[in-house]
């Protein structure tokens, strides 16, 4: 198993993530915390498909203060979105939408085009707006969400990435991100940028305010060196909330932008989305009497896992689901058609999103910052 910011192989061992990271469990006490603010659960929380935290019960005491905290997410823009990105940013707007707070949405194309030697300068503009229209057609509002372009909005963030990086030593970084003598400099400056808008609201305003981070399990280590310098800098440490990874549509691993056929990705044509299910991997039997006598296994299934992290948030349809699938009452080929429907469905409607955000990008722009600034 290989787990880090830039590279996620071989078969994932959660409970082995947490004690590599040192993060803690989501446990029901923790949940119903939540719950008590929000009003209303999340099958994401439930399931454990969201299960590790930093910090979170210290958030929820400060909230409940009456602290309004940030929350701070983001996006490197290195290929095309798919769905299995959009689990985050799902769970980033219910959060939102429930705490009624601002979110700072970092698209870090400056790590992507400093850290993958193939991606050409022009290709990393055009994915930056390209994912930031896949957000964006998820639903966030311009008046609470900021989009953060590394790049055009540099004047934004240096002020604060020069005190970062000042107190983040080559030693920290090389163990932390596994650095090497081959390493651009600007990917040894980077970890001072993607610190920044967890400290973002606090120096604007003037006034030390909490940021939440949701993120995929493999982003912590970039949290570590930014909790590192916090208190240093005169700034809380932000709390962060990580989620397991959407099973790849093959054997093993998790989907990749990479590997076309391992994700079904926001513009997907249905058709190209029918090859991809049909395709996919799952917990059957070699023969469909074997299925019907013994069953299928789906904690194995990519196509269970589409249900089990998008699909199905209904705890009753899924475990209906389970069952056919463990009694071998539902062979694989008409669960896939099951799940066809539901997959072509949303990408119809996230397109339609996605063309009526496409011109709208500029008014989430982090460009509004700088009269904050200039303040």
């Amino acid at each position: 198993m290989v787990v880090t910011p830039w590279d996620v192989r071989g078969k994932i061992d959660y409970e082995r993530l947490i004690e590599q990271f040192g993060t803690q469990r989501i446990d029901e006490n923790l949940r119903q915390q939540i719950y008590k603010h929000t009003g209303e659960r999340h099958f994401m929380l439930d399931r454990e498909l969201v299960y590790s935290h930093r910090d979170v019960d210290w958030l929820l005491k400060q909230y409940a203060k009456g602290e309004k905290f940030v929350i701070y997410t983001g996006r490197g823009p290195s290929g095309q979105v798919h769905l299995g990105h959009l689990v985050p940013w799902m769970f980033t707007k219910w959060l939102q939408d429930r705490f009624k707070v601002r979110l700072y949405f970092q698209l870090t194309n400056d790590e992507k085009f400093w850290f993958d030697e193939e991606l050409k300068y022009d290709d990393v503009h055009r994915f930056t707006r390209e994912n930031a229209i896949d957000l964006l057609a998820l639903g966030f509002k311009p008046e609470s969400t900021y989009l953060i372009d590394d790049i055009r909005h540099i004047d934004v963030l240096y002020e604060l990435a020069v005190q970062v990086a000042k107190k983040v030593t080559f030693s920290t970084a090389r163990a932390v991100y596994g650095f090497d003598n081959s390493m651009n400099i600007g990917g040894i400056f980077y970890p001072a940028l993607q610190a920044v808008p967890a400290f973002l609201h606090s120096w604007i305003y003037g006034q030390n305010t909490p940021c939440l981070i949701p993120c995929a399990i493999d982003q912590d280590p970039h949290w570590r060196v930014t909790r590192d310098v916090a208190d240093r800098l005169g700034f809380y440490k932000p709390a962060s909330i990580q989620n397991k990874f959407v099973p790849g549509l093959g054997e093993g691993g998790k989907m990749s932008a990479s590997d076309p056929m391992s994700a079904i990705f926001t513009t997907d044509s249905p058709r190209l989305a029918k090859k991809k299910i049909m395709n996919a991997f799952t917990g059957g039997q070699p023969s469909a009497e074997e299925q019907r006598r013994l069953g299928a296994n789906p904690d194995v299934c990519s196509v269970f896992a589409y249900y089990k992290f998008v699909f199905v948030p209904s705890d009753q349809e899924l475990a209906a689901i389970e069952k056919q699938c463990r009694g071998g009452e539902i062979l694989c080929g008409e669960c896939k058609q099951r799940l066809l429907p539901m997959v072509t469905n949303f990408l119809e409607q996230h397109q339609a999103a996605r063309d009526e955000v496409r011109d709208r990008v500029d008014e989430y722009s982090a460009a509004r910052l700088r009269d904050e600034i200039r303040r």
